[in-house]
């Protein structure tokens, strides 16, 4: 009798064992790594809209995510194999760049999951997450015709590839909807990766762009984006004297707009003031030079392109055992791109500005506009 009452504690204990364990692995949850791009996590852009996409993921629970940013390209495909090596149920790299690291290391472990952001994998176990950034820029392009004071705009493109170009294509076209008069001045930074973390450069070019008479400029450059935002800081306006020849002030949209006693005094006279467009994250607050969002903001709007919401929606089909290999493509209709209004640029941007632009957004949707890629 006891010898039956101790067998029973011991399968008790057993199964109560059994319970805690299965427990502890069900929240656990799925293991995420995420190999970032040129520029690092926190670049404002890009690699950060990942990183805040794998977050929310976290927050959601049941998900654990480790990082690797590499100091060199070269090491992105061992950081990528260390989360294979280890098990991890999903691994997502940052960038085209990344794309034969992802593809190597996936076809090593066909059983594990991988993505990649901004390019095509021909791996079968990689879903391969990639945007229409021509939707996006066009909207912001359209408005950068419409407010333009000089119908001079500038484009800064980071390293010059053809993703880049999907950006200039579309924010050009976008600029001529608006304005089929405008003349957009193009420059990139370079034609290696470096060409992503090298606002020294940007600024520069920001420079000779502002001396042709650009008053808003676009950046699609990654982290040398900061030296566009600088410059514009720096600067803050255009001045009639120093416009080139050729080039005058033809409209004054932003004059009721409250600024800054710092604008006042740097842009007394006849002076109209710079604005730079965001790019993949929100940056509209980084044109707030003086800290009060109710005066001037340099920061025009910007060129949202979800990541984040991409990273988020991968994860989760990880999770919930719906993960699909291939092709995977977001635009204006899937929420994939935008442009962003919020406290910094409301005043900047008019209710009959975003009623245009929506009018516009709507049209692409349905695919009366059609918008250029290169």
């Amino acid at each position: 009798m006891n010898l039956s009452r101790t067998a029973l504690t011991l399968s008790l204990l057993a199964l109560s064992s059994l319970s805690i364990g299965s427990m502890a692995a069900a929240q656990s949850g799925i293991r995420v790594g995420l190999a970032y791009d040129a520029g690092g996590k926190f670049d404002k852009s890009f690699n950060q809209s990942a990183y805040e996409g794998s977050q929310r993921a976290v927050k959601a629970g049941g998900v654990s995510v480790k990082d690797f940013e590499p100091s060199d390209p070269s090491q992105t495909v061992q950081g990528i194999r260390g989360f294979a090596k280890d098990g991890f149920d999903l691994t997502i790299a940052v960038g085209f760049a990344n794309n034969a690291s992802i593809t190597q290391v996936a076809k090593e472990n066909p059983d594990l999951a991988f993505g990649l952001v901004d390019d095509v994998s021909d791996a079968k176990n990689v879903q391969s997450m990639t945007f229409k950034e021509q939707e996006g820029s066009f909207l912001v392009g359209y408005l950068a015709g419409l407010n333009s004071s000089t119908s001079v705009l500038g484009f800064i493109g980071g390293q010059d590839v053809p993703l880049i170009h999907k950006f200039e294509a579309g924010y050009i076209a976008g600029a001529k909807a608006a304005n089929p008069k405008i003349k957009i001045v193009s420059q990139y930074v370079g034609t290696t990766p470096d060409a992503w973390n090298n606002p020294g450069k940007a600024k520069e070019i920001a420079a000779s762009m502002r001396a042709k008479g650009a008053d808003i400029i676009f950046a699609a450059a990654g982290a040398s984006g900061k030296g566009l935002q600088d410059y514009i800081k720096q600067q803050q306006c255009l001045k009639a004297a120093q416009l080139p020849k050729g080039v005058t002030f033809q409209s004054d949209n932003f004059k009721a707009v409250p600024k800054a006693a710092s604008y006042t005094s740097a842009c007394a006279g006849n002076t109209r003031p710079m604005f730079f467009i965001g790019v993949d994250s929100n940056q509209n607050y980084l044109g707030d030079f003086d800290g009060n969002p109710k005066t001037l903001n340099h920061g025009l709007t910007s060129m949202t392109k979800r990541v984040d919401n991409a990273v988020y929606a991968l994860i989760m089909d990880v999770k919930t055992d719906k993960f699909k290999g291939g092709s995977r493509v977001f635009g204006l209709k899937d929420g994939g791109v935008g442009y962003s209004v919020d406290e910094f640029n409301r005043a900047l941007i008019s209710s009959a500005q975003v009623a245009k632009v929506e009018a516009i957004k709507a049209k692409i949707i349905s695919g009366a506009i059609k918008v250029p890629s290169q």
